[in-house]
């Protein structure tokens, strides 16, 4: 009589091992879901505050105003008019006095975090070199309604533009564009539009800002399907050949945010040359980091813009009237 053959237990593994998949996979993807509907929320960091008084964030009477412009949709956004060192204005046609000296007037566009009283020592910059400085808060942030979005922070660009040339009057040829990490992509592309448009502004001044949102987001999350995901994304780099205007561009060679390879990346899809033949410029900070580029390297910052104005001031002088 034969013995019963015994049949060894079915083994576990590979039922364990798909569920660990299943885990892994369900939890991969809600990652993802979470991060598609929070991105804004990640992207856009603003300070909220009812009222920014200028004398409270330490600037002087009669060197700062207070500016409002008025979108295409109808937002009323709030800012400042930052007189350089030495120059002070009682009222509005005091400062337009002011700005018919004919000195540079800087549109300053924020990175994606605080308000404008957090920005005061980049507004000094500028302010020691001699130039007046129109910032202005993008909507949703400080003392301004709305919300933010790639296409919404365009609109309040242009609407800044149109404030500065057609309210105030100020040529373009004499406006500086100012754009620092996410306010570079602002800035970039306010500049190619008005580039293609033939109203160039008279320069372009970069920092710290990257080739495209995308590309950064891919850096600090390399295992995420970000390309697909993002709905903002300030591809700076393909708008970058629009720019004829005169280019400076400052990045930190340690910088932790937005890596200065991506910076580089922007920086090589400019023209070589403005259209008046003024060379683009990019400047390593090799101390810098992101946030701390005024504190560890600030003469730095300070010297390349005043050559930057300083080129800029003589073309202008070598224009032909008309």
């Amino acid at each position: 009589m034969s013995e019963p053959t015994l049949t060894p237990p079915e083994s576990s593994w590979p039922k364990n091992v798909r569920r660990l998949l299943l885990l892994g996979l369900s939890t991969y993807l809600a990652i993802v879901v979470m991060l598609a509907v929070l991105q804004r929320a990640m992207i856009y960091l603003p300070a909220r505050q009812s009222r920014i008084d200028p004398q409270e964030a330490g600037l002087a009477a009669g060197r700062v105003h207070s500016i409002a412009l008025q979108t295409d949709d109808g937002l009323e956004l709030h800012g400042w008019h930052v007189l350089p060192d030495g120059h002070a204005a009682a009222d509005r046609e005091a400062c337009d006095a002011q700005l018919a000296l004919g000195r540079p007037v800087v549109l300053y566009f924020s990175g994606n975090a605080g308000h404008r009283a957090w920005r005061i020592e980049d507004f000094e910059v500028f302010a020691h070199l001699d130039c007046d400085v129109f910032v202005f808060d993008y909507r949703g942030y400080g003392d301004n309604p709305g919300s933010p979005s790639e296409a919404r922070l365009a609109a309040d660009a242009t609407a800044a533009w149109r404030y500065a040339t057609q309210l105030r009057r100020i040529p373009p040829r004499r406006l500086i564009l100012f754009g620092e990490s996410l306010g570079g992509g602002v800035a970039v592309r306010l500049a190619a539009e008005q580039c293609a448009a033939g109203t160039p502004p008279g320069g372009l001044v970069l920092r710290a800002t990257f080739s495209s949102l995308a590309d950064a987001a891919a850096y600090h999350y390399p295992w995420l399907p970000v390309r697909w995901l993002l709905v903002d994304r300030y591809e700076s780099a393909r708008r970058m050949p629009q720019v004829s205007c005169p280019l400076l561009h400052l990045h930190g060679l340690r910088d932790s945010i937005i890596p200065v390879g991506l910076g580089r990346k922007l920086f090589a899809a400019a023209p070589p040359q403005s259209a008046h033949g003024i060379p683009k410029r990019f400047v390593e900070l090799p101390a810098a980091d992101h946030n701390d580029i005024l504190a560890v390297a600030g003469a730095e910052v300070e010297a390349a813009v005043a050559q930057f104005l300083k080129h800029l001031e003589e073309h202008r002088n070598t224009e032909k009237p008309g």
